[in-house]
């Protein structure tokens, strides 16, 4: 045994070394201890004795009381601010559900959270006259306590807070932080669980990025982040974690607050979830400041020279500590105190009401203010602000750490009455009982000292700018004129909207406000050129010599890389994108994102990210590349695209497209970055594109408004229609002419063909149209561009790449017979044309398809069905292809 280990197996030789250890604190300081320490536990892992666990762990604040920064605010009137917002809050909640019925809303988490919202906006949280001003997502369950702060800053009147989730009369606050509903008010969404924390990372990152490449100055803007402890479950939560610390974003900070409670119970009833959260940011390389315990805990703490109360709380469960929250002193002394003899020695001197009255570190001004300042002083890194609180803190029996917390949203005469008396309000019983809102006289004492605050501090938030300057577009023969004008080559559509981007970033006007993003696909996608061209974007730039540095297109890192490419990760592709694609509100600096990814993986896979870009008004493009159904041949199931286009039908401001050709893709582009840049429009643009090469024409002349409307004909435009009209979409529209080539060749039938570019555009200017012609029943009705172009009696046969709804979009807007021929079930891995043969959308199929409409009409006998059936070899006694 080592002269050491037998130092350490007896208690008197153990009690020796700690006594160096404090000697060596006290004559050599705790800098040089810390490196003793962190020689000894590297020689230890080396040994492999080193203990994974401690035999407790410090379940106490990061920030002792000896370093805790002096609070330079007004303790008493911040404290009376904040008892007066938690009251508003309540009120307005309480009132519309007594008032109007079950509109829910939410009380508990904002009182929870009330002290660390007051501490970020009287000291931290910079407006946008400072630098730019702070970003800031806020938990969205507390939406009430931010409403309740901008009544007392005048910034919303008594009338919004009486129609609390009433938005449809007018004047109404919606539940949740939403841009679209309030664009003047919330910057960002984050009603969803774990958008906002992966937002917030890839946000802070673009602030670097926008800085890096001399775009803004953002040195001085910081992004706060106030998450649940039960929201950090969430994947996407923690899936930026390695990006902000790998990336040393020192300006951002996420404040966890630890109320141990989800909708339903503990978060970690069987655990202790603020420990577990440590070692995840820990691991993760964050710094980790916890506040568990306020101030009242500080003499006791003092006295504890053994650790026992640490021992005590490293043996407490969340579940435990949850009830003990629930319950006055008395039971906090039986049934935690009085568990251990020593620490009930520790408080043995404090009343039943003492007892009481200790606080959470979350409740308390001081604790939080140090942590809030130590995390804007810490640098290289990202810091989160761990901040225990109780659920319902000051609902008492009604909802102070309860199960029910979350759900309560009426509290009765008593409830209420104890929640003034606790808060200390200035409010008569008539008053509470009628749930007044309360605010102090302009000139008084707490709104004077409110308004200073965040007068000092740049102006008040949350706050959004809804436009920027306009930038124009260079004309289209600049940088599309290869797409317009084409030599009949073969290529993809994946390959003519990577051009047209790439194009894009040489323009000296525009071009530096391009954005390209990639989720670790840029060679699949032919985007290998951008790498040297533009170099992709890393705050440390290049550190070693790529592997491929003789080649002409090797991997370049640079610190103004305009290139993101963000890794295996579409969740924080896709928030980086929503950060570019919202820069014009956030920053006031219009950037034109285009993230580029499989479209399998876009609204399917994260699809609620994509949803809240749309509420936060994004604009830019989202190219679904590899799309539909049939084209990726070899990969199958799980990569194969049916369904994005449906999913994009139903975002009101997504603008879905589905080009055939280089030239449709070209003009999409070009008119979205025109309504984006140009015209401010807040939409953005979903294109899907393939990686099947085949012959490109020209641009027909006049073709631009029917590929923006979403539909036009190939071919002569004078001539009437044939005797069938055939509707192609994106990689099916050549099956669908050479589907007409089979008709005139085979069976006499001449088919007139139609290019269609966007199904829910033609569907939402029907169902616009036909409203307004049902609400002016004396005005001459007007008919949409898909009921004009498809008028007549001539059957319409409409084949895509995606399932059936989508083409059906436009069927009741048909008056004449209509097929829709499309993918539903699911992928396979084969050839493209066994592929279109299975799902029946390949010419042979849509030409039977035409057939058959035309004997439903008496125009042709069905025996020819029948003999096109055997012509073709088409197995009529297959199995529908959705069903197997």
């Amino acid at each position: 045994m080592s002269v050491i280990a037998e130092a350490l197996d007896g208690d008197d030789q153990t009690k020796d070394w700690l006594v160096a250890l404090d000697a060596l604190v006290s004559f050599e300081g705790e800098g040089v201890a810390h490196d003793l320490l962190q020689a000894l536990e590297k020689r230890a892992r080396e040994l492999g004795v080193y203990p994974q666990t401690l035999p407790y762990v410090p379940y106490r604040n990061s920030i002792p009381l000896s370093k805790q920064s002096p609070f330079p605010g007004d303790l008493s009137l911040e404290e009376r601010i904040t008892s007066i917002i938690r009251w508003n809050a309540l009120a307005m909640v309480v009132r519309a559900n007594k008032a109007y019925g079950e509109l829910g809303g939410h009380v508990a988490s904002y009182a929870s959270a009330a002290e660390i919202f007051e501490v970020g906006f009287n000291h931290f949280f910079k407006g946008p006259g400072d630098g730019g001003g702070d970003l800031v997502y806020f938990q969205p369950h507390s939406a009430p306590g931010v409403y309740a702060r901008a009544f007392l800053e005048g910034r919303l009147s008594e009338e919004h807070l009486k129609n609390y989730r009433q938005e449809l009369g007018g004047g109404g606050l919606c539940s949740y932080p939403h841009p679209w509903l309030m664009p003047d008010f919330w910057q960002f969404p984050t009603g969803s669980m774990g958008i906002g924390p992966i937002n917030a990372v890839y946000q802070a990152r673009f602030l670097r990025y926008l800085r890096d490449r001399g775009l803004a100055k953002t040195d001085q803007q910081h992004v706060w982040g106030v998450f649940g402890d039960g929201e950090m479950d969430e994947p996407e939560s923690i899936a930026g974690l390695s990006l902000a610390s790998r990336e040393a974003l020192d300006n951002l900070t996420f404040i966890v607050n630890c109320n141990l409670q989800r909708l339903d119970g503990p978060v970690r009833g069987n655990g202790q979830v603020i420990q577990e959260l440590e070692n995840l940011f820990l691991g993760a390389g964050w710094n980790v400041i916890k506040v568990l315990w306020g101030s009242e805990w500080d003499a006791i703490f003092a006295a504890d020279k053994n650790h026992a109360l640490l021992r005590r709380f490293a043996a407490t469960v969340d579940g435990k500590y949850q009830s003990l929250g629930a319950h006055d002193g008395a039971y906090n002394l039986t049934n935690f105190f009085d568990e251990d003899p020593e620490v009930r020695k520790l408080v043995s001197h404090m009343s039943e009401s003492e007892i009481d009255a200790l606080k959470r570190g979350g409740h308390d001004f001081r604790k939080l203010h140090a942590a809030f300042k130590a995390a804007k002083e810490t640098k290289g890194r990202p810091t989160v602000i761990l901040a225990k609180t109780k659920k319902g803190y000051g609902m008492g029996g009604a909802g102070e750490s309860r199960m029910t917390a979350h759900q309560a949203k009426k509290l009765d005469v008593d409830s209420l009455k104890a929640f003034r008396d606790k808060f200390s309000l200035p409010l008569s019983d008539e008053q509470v009982e009628r749930l007044e809102f309360y605010r102090p006289d302009d000139e008084s004492p707490e709104i004077t000292y409110l308004r200073s605050r965040r007068n000092e501090l740049g102006g008040y938030l949350p706050q959004r700018r809804q436009k920027a300057d306009p930038l124009t577009v260079p004309p289209i023969d600049n940088y599309a004129a290869f797409a317009l004008t084409s030599d009949g080559r073969e290529n993809s559509t994946t390959t003519a909207a990577v051009r047209v981007f790439s194009n894009l970033i040489k323009d000296p006007g525009i071009g530096q406000r391009v954005v390209p993003i990639v989720a670790d696909e840029a060679r699949t996608f032919g985007m290998a050129n951008l790498f040297r061209q533009v170099g992709i974007y890393s705050p440390v730039g290049q550190l070693y010599e790529p592997e491929d540095a003789g080649s002409m297109l090797y991997y370049k890192e640079a610190v103004d890389g305009q290139l993101l490419e963000e890794g295996i990760t579409e969740a924080g592709a896709i928030s980086s994108w929503v950060a570019a694609a919202t820069s014009y509100s956030v920053h006031g600096v219009p950037m034109l994102p285009f993230y580029i990814y499989y479209s399998m993986f876009g609204f399917q896979r994260v699809g609620d990210l994509i949803w809240a870009a749309a509420d936060q008004r994004a604009r830019g493009f989202l190219i679904g590349a590899t799309a539909g159904r049939t084209t990726l041949g070899g990969e199958g199931l799980q990569h194969q695209d049916g369904s994005s286009h449906l999913v994009a039908s139903t975002i009101p401001n997504c603008r879905a497209y589905d080009p055939a050709y280089a030239y449709e893709m070209a003009i999409i582009i070009d008119e979205g970055a025109r309504r984006m840049l140009e015209q401010n429009r807040d939409e953005f643009f979903y294109i899907t594109a393939m990686n099947e090469n085949y012959s490109q024409p020209s641009m027909p002349a006049n073709a631009r408004e029917g590929i923006i409307k979403g539909m036009y004909r190939l071919g002569p435009t004078e001539q009437p229609d044939a005797a069938v009209r055939l509707v192609g979409a994106g990689a099916i529209l050549p099956e669908v002419i050479a589907a007409g080539e089979l008709l005139k060749k085979d069976w006499g039938i001449d088919a007139s063909v139609y290019s269609a570019t966007s199904f829910s555009e033609l569907a939402r200017e029907a169902a616009e149209i036909e409203r307004e012609n049902r609400l002016s029943p004396e005005t001459k009705p007007r008919s949409s561009h898909v009921e004009t172009l498809l008028s007549g009696e001539a059957p319409v046969v409409v084949a895509t790449d995606y399932v059936r709804a989508l083409p059906q979009l436009i069927s009741p807007y048909v008056k004449a017979r209509f097929v829709a021929l499309g993918t539903d079930g699911f992928g396979r891995s084969d050839t493209r044309a066994a592929l279109r043969t299975f799902f029946e959308v390949d010419k042979h199929n849509v030409a039977v398809a035409a057939l058959a409409a035309l004997a439903g009409e008496g125009k042709v006998d069905t025996k020819i069905v029948s003999e096109a059936i055997r012509n073709y070899g088409i197995d009529a006694g297959a199995p529908a292809p959705w069903t197997v």
